[in-house]
């Protein structure tokens, strides 16, 4: 199946998963989904608390090279991710900005919600996948791992935090050529 790259940003679903193109109806559930687990926005680049998340949202939904989702599980609102620095000329996207509620932590969700994505990315014709993990978050370094994406290295330095942490970035990939789901 080979999609145009106006696809890239059309919803997707399996089963009781829903990703929807984040818009403005979104903003009040994704905002109390972001409040559920406080403590965890110091080791994000960019904060979702209640104190910045208008901020935040805003910003997700004015930059051209993004495309965000709002993901849903049933009818509950379970959080976000987004492809981010798309580059169609080079067939290079980041899927990142990925927020879970904590009652989906661990259970397999994040692994079904990047599939969607990556076998969508692969089918408008990307050809790799990035995605950039603070190098204190060992829960999303492992959640890469546990999808098969390469460790490629860490970007030293790489970008200053809303926190003002200078953050070390570990960089992982998925090439269309490696993701298995690409072959059937």
């Amino acid at each position: 199946m080979t999609l145009s790259f106006d696809d890239l940003g059309s919803p997707m679903s399996d089963g009781e998963i829903r990703l929807e193109p984040l818009a403005e109806r979104h903003r009040e559930r994704l905002r109390a989904a972001c409040a559920e687990d406080r403590k965890i926005w110091p080791i994000y680049a960019v904060s979702y608390d209640p104190d910045h998340f208008d901020a935040s949202f805003d910003r997700l939904r004015a930059r051209p090279d993004v495309l965000a989702f709002a993901i849903f599980k049933a009818s509950r609102m379970a959080g976000m991710s987004a492809y981010l620095g798309i580059e169609p000329d080079r067939g290079v996207l980041e899927i990142g900005n990925t927020y879970y509620v904590p009652a989906l932590r661990g259970t397999g969700f994040n692994h079904r919600v990047k599939d969607l994505m990556i076998v969508r990315a692969i089918a408008c014709g990307f050809r790799r996948i990035e995605f950039r993990v603070d190098s204190r978050n060992g829960r999303s370094q492992a959640a890469m791992a546990k999808l098969g994406a390469l460790r490629e290295g860490v970007i030293r330095a790489e970008r200053i935090t809303w926190t003002g942490h200078v953050r070390d970035t570990v960089l992982f990939s998925i090439l269309a050529d490696e993701w298995p789901a690409s072959t059937t």
